[in-house]
C-alpha cells in the first residue's frame, strides 16, 4: 500500500499510468477540458500531473483514480471483487474448532487492529504553517464554463457532532469566494449537514477542518457511502491495511491526516448562507445555485512541495464512475448480510450512480422483488436511488445489453411498475419538489430545468 499520495504517483508512473504535462495550463478550464478529454479515452485514459499550472509552483495531479486499473492498484488489490471477498472474510464469523483455526484467525485479528486511528506529533502535512494563509496560492479549477467560480472539488471535509463527538469525513464540494472563505455544500442528506444542523440548533460555532491529497485509500474512503456514525478511519484503515495516522490541527480542536498535502483550518457560522453555484455536476448538468454554509479558513499548512489533487466531474464516464465501482463491490458483502438472496448489484456509469441500479435475486417468493427494492430504498444513500430494475440470479447485471434484452422483452409495465414517494437526490432535476419526489420528467415551466455542463471546443 502506499504511505502518502507522492508514494502513489511514483507506483502510477512506474506502471505507465501517468501522463505528465511539463507546458503551463490554465486552472481556469483548461486543465478541466484536458481531464474531461482523457476521462473518455479508451479505459479511462491516463493519470494526468500538470506540472507548471499557470501562475502556480504548484503542480496539480486528477484522473489518478480514472481507471479500473487504477483503482485497483490505489486499494491493493487485483480486482474490486478480491477487496469484497476481503470484507465478506472479515465480517463472517469463525468460531475455531482447534489451535490450528485458531492461528488461522490471527491475520484477521490483525486487521482489526489496523481500523483503529493513532495520533502522532509530527506530520508531513504541518510542514509550512501559514496563518491565516489564502487558497489563492493553491491553483484551485474553475471546470465548466457556466462554473460559479473556482472549485475545490476532492476534499476531505472533517467535522464531529457537537454533542456526541463523533467524527465525519465526507468529500463535499467547496466554491471558493475569495483567498478566505469557501461555500460547503453540505446537502441535506450527508453526515456533514447533520452535525452543522446540531451546532445551528445549540447556537455554536463548528470547526472544520479539510483534507487536500492524503493517500488514496484515504482518499477513497471518504468518498464512501458508510453508515451514519461509522468512522470513516476505519475502512481507511482496513483498506491500508496500516493505521491511519492523525495530527491535531493549530487553530481548530479537530485532527486530520498527516500525510496530507495541505491542510485548511477553518470553522463555520450558525445560521451564516451565501449563494453557491450552479457548478457542473457528476449528474453531467448543472447543479442550481442555492444557499449554503459558509466556510471561514483561519490557517493553511501543506507540505514543502504540496501537489494540488482535485478531481473533474461531468457527463460520464469520469474518474468519479471508479470510485463509485469500488463502494458497489466493496459495500456488496455488507448489504448481503441483510439481504443474502442477492446475487449481484450494479451502478452503471450512465446511471450516475444513484439514478439507476440493476439488483439480481435468487427470487423465492412471489413480491420477492419488491421486498428488495423496498430494502433499498431504506438502506443508507441507497434511499436515493431514483430506478431500480431487480432481476433473476442468471441476468448479468455487470452487461448492460443483456439487461436492456431481458427487461424489454419479460416486463409488462402495468403489472411490473412499482412508485413510491420519498427522498431523492438534492442534485435531482426531475422531481418537482427539491429532493423529493418520483417523477420522471420534470414539470411544464418548472425552474430547475437543467443544462448540460460541457467544455468549450
Amino acid at each position: 500500500m502506499f504511505k502518502d499520495l507522492n508514494d502513489f504517483i511514483a507506483a502510477l508512473d512506474s506502471e505507465r499510468e501517468l501522463a505528465r504535462i511539463s507546458e503551463p495550463v490554465s486552472p481556469d478550464l483548461e486543465i478541466a477540458a484536458v481531464t474531461d478529454r482523457a476521462s473518455k479515452s479508451p479505459g479511462g485514459g491516463p493519470g494526468l500531473l500538470f506540472e507548471r499550472p499557470s501562475g502556480f509552483d504548484m503542480p496539480v495531479a486528477l484522473n489518478l483514480f480514472g481507471s479500473m486499473k487504477r483503482m485497483c492498484l490505489a486499494l491493493g488489490v487485483q480486482t474490486l471483487d478480491d477487496l469484497a471477498a476481503e470484507v465478506e472474510e472479515l465480517t463472517t464469523p469463525k468460531i475455531p474448532a482447534g489451535i490450528f483455526d485458531a492461528l488461522k484467525l490471527l491475520p484477521t485479528v490483525g486487521r482489526l487492529r489496523d481500523l483503529m486511528p493513532k495520533t502522532v506529533s509530527d506530520a508531513p502535512c504541518q510542514e509550512v504553517v501559514r496563518r491565516p494563509g489564502s487558497l489563492d496560492e493553491i491553483p484551485i479549477l474553475k471546470c465548466w464554463p457556466g462554473d460559479g467560480g473556482r472549485y475545490i472539488t476532492l476534499p476531505l471535509v472533517f467535522t464531529k457532532d457537537p454533542e456526541t463527538g463523533v467524527r465525519n469525513i465526507g468529500t463535499y464540494r467547496m466554491q471558493v469566494y475569495d483567498g478566505r472563505t469557501t461555500g460547503m455544500h453540505w446537502q441535506r442528506h450527508k453526515g456533514g449537514a447533520q452535525h452543522h444542523r446540531v451546532a445551528e440548533r445549540l447556537g455554536q460555532r463548528m470547526p472544520v477542518a479539510v483534507a487536500l491529497g492524503p493517500d488514496p485509500a484515504l482518499t477513497y474512503a471518504a468518498t464512501a457511502p458508510m453508515p451514519e456514525g461509522l468512522d470513516e478511519l476505519m475502512l481507511a484503515g482496513f483498506l491500508k491495511r496500516d493505521r491511519v495516522e492523525l495530527v491535531k490541527c493549530l487553530t481548530v480542536d479537530l485532527e486530520v491526516p498527516a500525510n496530507a498535502q495541505i491542510i485548511l483550518e477553518g470553522y463555520v457560522d450558525p445560521g451564516e448562507r451565501r449563494r453557491e453555484g450552479p457548478f457542473g455536476d457528476h449528474t453531467g448538468f448543472y447543479s442550481h445555485p442555492d444557499d449554503y454554509p459558509v466556510f471561514h479558513l483561519t490557517c493553511v499548512t501543506h507540505r514543502k512541495r504540496p501537489i494540488y489533487l482535485t478531481t473533474v466531474v461531468g457527463i460520464p464516464p469520469m474518474e468519479d464512475y471508479y470510485l463509485g465501482k469500488a463502494s458497489e463491490r466493496l459495500f456488496l458483502p455488507l448489504i448481503r448480510k441483510t439481504l443474502p438472496e442477492i446475487v449481484d448489484m450494479h451502478f452503471p456509469a450512465s446511471g450516475i450512480f444513484h439514478n439507476i441500479v440493476l439488483v439480481s435475486i435468487d427470487k423465492r417468493y412471489p413480491g420477492h422483488a419488491r421486498k428488495i427494492m423496498n430494502a433499498f430504498w431504506g438502506l443508507g444513500q441507497l434511499m436515493l436511488s431514483k430506478t431500480i430494475i431487480v432481476l433473476d440470479k442468471d441476468v448479468n447485471v455487470q452487461n448492460e445489453a443483456e439487461v436492456a434484452w431481458i427487461v424489454g422483452t419479460h416486463y409488462d409495465p402495468e403489472r411490473d411498475v412499482q412508485f413510491t414517494r420519498g427522498p431523492v437526490d438534492d442534485l435531482e432535476d426531475a422531481s418537482d419538489l427539491a429532493a423529493y419526489g418520483t417523477s420522471p420528467m420534470p414539470m411544464p415551466g418548472w425552474p430547475r430545468q437543467a443544462r448540460t455542463c460541457s467544455a468549450s471546443r
